[in-house]
């Protein structure tokens, strides 16, 4: 009896210590039933910054949810990778994904601290846990992680998974990877980094708020140290080494670069927005924007310039922008919207109207020569009066210079900027078909159908306003282009845009026009422009009490407009019309656009 008492007993123990077994089998089944396939890091694609170039190869911008770019584990140098392994895993080049040798003497340091002071996990399962998993601390989500470890080890190398864990892990600061946090912490490139910027970065991943050098620079110190210890340990640098990397200077301050040319980057980000949506921050693009940075920087000087020399004339807040377009293709080569774009992101190249006073004057001009006149054929300059707004009210239009100067040719009266003229031609037309023509030549905003329009009393862009006097150089005017073409993340264009020209005027009336904006700078309003010793052509424009004050012309290649005024609409100050403000800053940048252009045919 007691014999099969005690068979019987270990027949129960039997069957528990089976269905045990089977339950932790069954457990285990059921928690890697359903791991993803590591095939897929076949087509390993971070999320990856874009990259906004100038058309002479500058870095403009980066465009990103997360910094991030991606760079090849070949080119990451060996001491940074030793840095991460000597703190990571030391052991990462004997296990094969899990190392129970590591999670032993973690284990050991963790009872010995009374706490835990170190982990277990391999690079290549925080790899799997980056890619794969969620962040939670079950049992499940542990076996799946070693269990997705081994089998990334057996399918690729480990110079690979170091590669894509160095490219994913996040360091801080809004840098994801390592190239990223090179750019962040130091302003250089992963390849350049030193020893001690080395092991700064690989201190950085187990806790990037609490080991940052901006915010702890104790802690961050004391943590680049011990790495130092774990390299030289294991014999990857020597003494003298780690003597000159223990010593070395934290960085200060994170090189979160600002945009090159923001105001035109603004516009670019939007127009690539609407058209690839989040893949523009998140997919490696490489864009060749039109912009050209040597043009563009002297764009900012001129503004920044002129709005000093006005400034020591006048009370401050004084605004400016300059708009150029190059007119063989339509590039944007140069866009200022404004003194300060980090202070102020309105655009006053694009988003501000405003009235452009006698600039708009050769609108009523080419309506005239297309309809028979030449720049030789005359127009009345006198007193001209007409009924106004309300009963009993009288306008009457008068000059500048409160002269007016009887019969004169067409070109006298563009080039003197006569009021009287200028009213008399746009009645005799109709105001209707100024209003056709200024929008055949691409004024997208509002006109007043009003005669006080042919003296620019309607408000326009900027940018509308340098896109239709492009016209007047050869009858064609180009659509604005902002980008030339778009690479993927393996080099491939997958963008590009082409010159599109309109043909809005005969060539013989844009060369009559011609005729007309050379007389402005030969013995008009723009005399001063004659110093650039080359032929230019242009239109001044001032508006009532000196509000707004404008500048637009061109050579025979770059179109560009220049607006100077005031964001509140109060007057700039006495006497600041167009020639006084806005011309000494386009005159300023066309003197060194003739050097950026032979620079451009000659790199």
């Amino acid at each position: 009896m007691k014999l099969m008492t005690k068979i019987s007993k270990v027949t129960v123990a039997f069957i528990v210590f089976a269905a045990f077994i089977g339950a932790l089998g069954g457990f285990f089944y059921w928690t890697i039933s359903d791991l993803p396939n590591v095939r897929l890091l076949e087509e390993y694609a971070p999320l990856e910054s874009s990259k906004v170039f100038s058309n002479d190869g500058k870095v403009l911008a980066e465009l990103y949810l997360e910094r991030r770019t991606y760079v090849p584990h070949y080119q990451i140098p060996d001491h940074v990778k030793k840095a991460f392994i000597s703190v990571e895993d030391i052991r990462f080049y004997k296990h094969s994904g899990v190392d129970v040798i590591g999670i032993a003497r973690a284990l050991w340091s963790d009872i010995k601290a009374g706490e835990i002071v170190e982990g277990g996990s391999t690079i290549t399962q925080q790899l799997a846990r980056m890619l794969f998993l969620r962040p939670d601390k079950s049992l499940k989500r542990k076996i799946k992680e070693a269990a997705l470890s081994l089998r990334i080890e057996q399918r690729y190398t480990k110079e690979e998974i170091l590669g894509m864990y160095l490219n994913q892990v996040y360091f801080g600061t809004r840098a994801y990877g390592i190239e990223a946090a090179a750019q962040t912490y130091f302003g250089k490139s992963v390849k350049e980094l030193t020893i001690a910027e080395s092991a700064l970065l690989a201190a950085m991943p187990k806790a990037p708020s609490v080991y940052t050098p901006f915010r702890n620079p104790g802690k961050a110190r004391e943590r680049r140290a011990k790495v130092l210890k774990h390299m030289l340990d294991s014999k990857f640098i020597t003494e003298s080494q780690f003597s000159e990397a223990v010593s070395a200077p934290l960085p200060v301050n994170p090189h979160s670069r600002k945009y090159e040319a923001p105001f035109f980057i603004e516009i670019l980000r939007q127009i690539l927005e609407n058209r690839y949506g989040n893949d523009l921050y998140t997919s490696g693009y490489c864009i060749y924007s039109t912009v050209d940075y040597r043009l563009q920087q002297t764009a900012e000087e001129a503004v920044k310039s002129g709005i000093a020399a006005i400034e020591k004339r006048v009370k401050s807040g004084v605004e400016a922008a300059l708009l150029a377009i190059d007119m063989r293709t339509g590039h944007v080569k140069a866009l200022v919207g404004g003194s300060d774009f980090w202070r102020n992101q309105f655009n006053r190249a694009t988003q501000a109207s405003r009235q452009p006073g006698s600039a708009f004057k050769p609108f009523v001009y080419i309506t005239a020569i297309e309809d028979g006149m030449t720049s030789d054929d005359w127009v009345n300059d006198s007193p001209i009066s007409f009924r106004g707004a309300r009963a009993g009210q009288t306008w009457r239009p008068r000059n500048y210079d409160g002269k007016y100067y009887g019969i004169v040719t067409l070109k006298t009266a563009l080039a003197r900027s006569l009021n009287a003229a200028t009213i008399r031609l746009a009645a005799n037309l109709g105001i209707d078909n100024v209003i056709e023509m200024a929008k055949r030549l691409g004024i997208r905003s509002s006109l007043q159908p009003y005669l006080p329009l042919a003296l620019g009393a309607s408000d326009v862009t900027l940018l509308d306003m340098v896109s239709a006097y492009a016209a007047f150089s050869s009858g064609l005017k180009p659509r604005p282009l902002y980008y030339e073409r778009i690479l993927n993340r393996d080099g491939v264009v997958i963008d590009e845009t082409a010159p599109v020209f309109e043909e809005l005027l005969s060539a013989e009336d844009a060369e009559q026009m011609k005729i007309l904006l050379k007389a402005v700078v030969e013995e008009g309003t723009a005399v001063r422009a004659k110093a650039l010793g080359r032929p230019v052509y242009g239109k001044t424009g001032t508006t009532n009490d000196y509000t707004d004050a404008w500048f637009i012309g061109f050579d025979d290649r770059l179109v560009v407009g220049v607006w100077v005024g005031r964001d509140n609409h109060k007057p700039i100050g006495s006497r600041e019309t167009g020639a006084r403000a806005a011309l000494p800053i386009w005159i300023d940048f066309m003197k060194k656009a003739p050097l950026q252009t032979l620079l451009d045919q000659n790199p």
